[in-house]
C-alpha cells in the first residue's frame, strides 16, 4: 500500500511536522438514541482543554462544527435495520475529510465527540493521510456489528465493519473506503461483546484484549502485547480512538453504556501515555462523553477525565 505519511519536524513525534493540535468538536448524536451526547465535546472545550494543551506549548486550532445539524435530512428512514443511516453517513464523511485536511497538513488531529459512530469519519480521515497508519481502539465494546447482526441499528455499534469492508453494498456509504486490515486493528478493554461480533472477531483473527487479560496481564503488558501485533517494528503511526465508557463506571460514569467492570483511572491515562511515548501517536478520538446523564458531579468526573486523557495523548506525563 502507497504512503503519504509526513516525515515529522517536532521533537518526540516521528509523524507530526507541526506543534499544533487540531481540535475537531462534532456535536452528534446520530449513531445512537440518547440525548446529551452531542454536548460533550464543547463541555471538554468549556473546562478548558484548549488552554490546557496551550499550556503544554502545543499551538492549537478548533473547529466547533456547530452548524453540523443543517446536514440532517428531512427523510432519513431505515436501511437494512440502520437508524439515521443518512444523517450518519453525511456527518463522518465530513469528519473525514476535516481529520484528513488536519493529518495531510502535519497537525496532531483530536476529534472529540459526539458518539462512536464518528469513527467512520475519522479512522478514514487518518488513514487517507497515513495508509500504512494502525488502530488502537479503547472500549467496552467491539462496535464491529454489520447490518446484518446489529439487534438495535444504532451505528455507534458498527463503525468498525465499514471501515473494514465488511458491513455490505450500502449506496449511502459508498464514500467509505476499505480502509483497516484486521491485523492493523487492536482492542483493550472490551467487556460488553455481542454474539456475533464475537465470531467476526474470531472470524478475522482480529486481536483483542478484554478486562480479563488486563486483570491476567496487567495494563502494561497489555500495551506492549497490543503495540507487538499491530506496530511490531514500532514504525506505523497510530490513530487512538477512545470511548469513555472502556473506563469503569466509578471513574467515567456520564456516559451513555456505562458497563460494570472496566478499565481504572490510572490504566485508562496509561494506555494514553504509553502510546504518546511512542512517539507514533498521531490521532486521538475521545469518545462517547454525555453531559445530560448523572448529576453534575458525575458530568464534572467525566469530563475533567476527557481532558486528561486527551493531555496524555499529547506528552502529559506525571513527572
Amino acid at each position: 500500500m502507497a504512503s503519504s505519511q509526513v516525515i515529522g519536524t517536532v521533537p518526540g513525534y516521528k509523524f507530526i511536522k507541526n506543534r499544533r493540535a487540531a481540535v475537531l468538536a462534532f456535536p452528534f448524536n446520530g449513531g445512537q438514541g440518547r440525548e446529551g451526547v452531542e454536548l460533550g465535546g464543547m463541555h471538554l472545550i468549556e473546562h478548558g482543554i484548549l488552554e490546557q494543551l496551550k499550556e503544554m506549548e502545543w499551538e492549537t486550532s478548533f473547529e466547533p462544527n456547530e452548524n453540523i445539524d443543517t446536514l440532517r435530512p428531512n427523510s432519513d428512514p431505515d436501511i437494512e435495520g440502520l437508524k439515521k443511516p443518512r444523517f450518519v453517513s453525511s456527518v463522518t464523511k465530513k469528519v473525514a475529510e476535516q481529520v484528513s485536511t488536519a493529518a495531510k497538513a502535519g497537525d496532531f488531529v483530536v476529534t472529540l465527540g459526539g458518539d462512536h459512530s464518528l469513527a467512520m469519519g475519522t479512522v478514514s480521515g487518518v488513514f487517507e493521510a497515513y495508509p500504512d497508519a494502525c488502530l488502537i481502539w479503547i472500549d467496552a465494546h467491539a462496535d464491529i456489528n454489520t447490518p446484518s447482526t446489529t439487534d438495535s441499528g444504532n451505528m455507534h455499534g458498527c463503525p468498525i465493519s465499514f471501515v473494514m469492508g465488511i458491513a455490505g453494498d450500502i449506496p449511502e456509504f459508498a464514500w467509505i473506503k476499505k480502509c483497516l486490515l484486521p491485523e492493523r486493528l487492536v482492542y483493550i478493554g472490551l467487556r460488553d461483546v455481542d454474539p456475533a461480533e464475537k465470531k467476526i472477531l474470531k472470524d478475522y483473527g482480529i486481536k483483542a484484549f478484554s478486562m480479563h487479560h488486563v486483570d491476567k496481564y496487567g495494563i502494561g503488558k497489555v500495551v506492549d502485547m497490543a503495540l507487538d501485533h499491530v506496530n511490531p517494528n514500532r514504525d506505523r503511526p497510530i490513530h487512538l480512538s477512545f470511548d469513555v465508557d472502556a473506563l469503569d463506571p466509578s471513574v467515567a460514569p456520564s456516559t451513555g453504556t456505562p458497563v460494570r467492570g472496566g478499565l481504572t483511572f490510572r490504566e485508562g491515562h496509561y494506555i494514553c501515555e504509553a502510546l504518546a511515548e511512542t512517539g507514533l501517536l498521531v490521532a486521538a478520538d475521545i469518545m462517547e462523553v454525555n453531559p445530560a446523564l448523572e448529576d453534575e458531579q458525575a458530568v464534572f468526573q467525566t469530563v475533567q477525565v476527557g481532558c486528561s486523557l486527551t493531555r496524555c495523548c499529547l506528552g502529559e506525563t506525571l513527572l
